[in-house]
């Protein structure tokens, strides 16, 4: 608990409270509170890249069959967790979650109340440093024979090119084939105005951000196959009810699954 910086606001604190949630400090409340006040529709957007982690780890078990997920840049727990979501569908299923914020590890007992038949496990780990991931004792909840989903949500505009493609293809090169790849990151190709004050927020704070266009999103999926519908603003992943009415300058999220040949 001493590394916790409550003097400076952070990503995974100011998420949570724009999100509605209760694990944050007053300098992630103001951080939020002047993001929403350069762009309203915040969020919505974050709202939005939720619901899809949502549908895309719900079909990955449901449809792809998918038992095992390993989630890089977890963040604060917040219900439904993806490893609800996952044993939802198979409650056998195994979630390996990995961060190296020390509020989320002071939070990581949330995140390991998996089904009886299934399994959690947390990593405290920099993502940067793949190797620390998969040589981890934890690791070994997942099975590296059967494939693997690699979910990466709103956690790749935190990270400045090139590490953010060493990081996917480090992580994802030993997984076997018939591995997934799941991404959702910020764009500002919507509301780039909006984005760019929201930008400009993150990095007066300390916080790197990097908005993305769709040819440097769609460049992480190289070699993999896209699942329909593709790249596309992360409301238009495979959408639910009640998500037709969302305007395009609302969302600053692109997102896609694909699955490693």
């Amino acid at each position: 608990m001493d590394r916790i910086d409550t003097g400076r606001a952070h990503s995974a604190r100011v998420y949570d409270y724009i999100l509605g949630g209760k694990d944050h400090y007053q300098v992630d409340i103001e951080a939020g509170e002047a993001m929403i006040a350069g762009w309203p529709s915040l969020p919505v957007s974050m709202r939005q890249n939720r619901l899809f982690m949502e549908r895309a780890v719900g079909h990955l078990a449901r449809e792809e069959g998918v038992r095992q997920f390993l989630d890089i840049g977890t963040g604060l727990p917040t219900s439904p967790n993806l490893h609800e979501v996952a044993q939802r569908e198979r409650p056998d299923a195994a979630v390996v979650y990995v961060d190296n914020d020390p509020i989320v590890l002071a939070h990581a007992a949330a995140l390991l109340t998996s089904s009886p038949e299934g399994r959690t496990a947390y990593i405290d780990a920099d993502m940067r440093e793949p190797e620390s991931i998969l040589e981890s004792p934890e690791f070994r909840a997942l099975d590296p024979r059967q494939p693997i989903a690699l979910t990466l949500i709103a956690m790749l505009h935190f990270i400045r090119p090139p590490d953010d493609q060493t990081l996917i293809r480090r992580l994802l090169d030993p997984l076997p084939s018939g591995s997934y790849l799941a991404i959702s990151t910020a764009t500002a190709d919507f509301a780039p105005e909006e984005l760019a004050r929201v930008t400009t927020e993150y990095e007066s704070r300390g916080i790197p951000m990097v908005p993305r266009t769709a040819a440097e999103v769609g460049a992480f999926f190289d070699g993999l196959d896209l699942l329909e519908p593709g790249l596309t603003q992360v409301h238009r992943w495979r959408p639910g009810p009640g998500q037709e009415g969302i305007a395009p300058e609302q969302v600053a999220m692109y997102g896609a699954v694909a699955r490693k040949p």
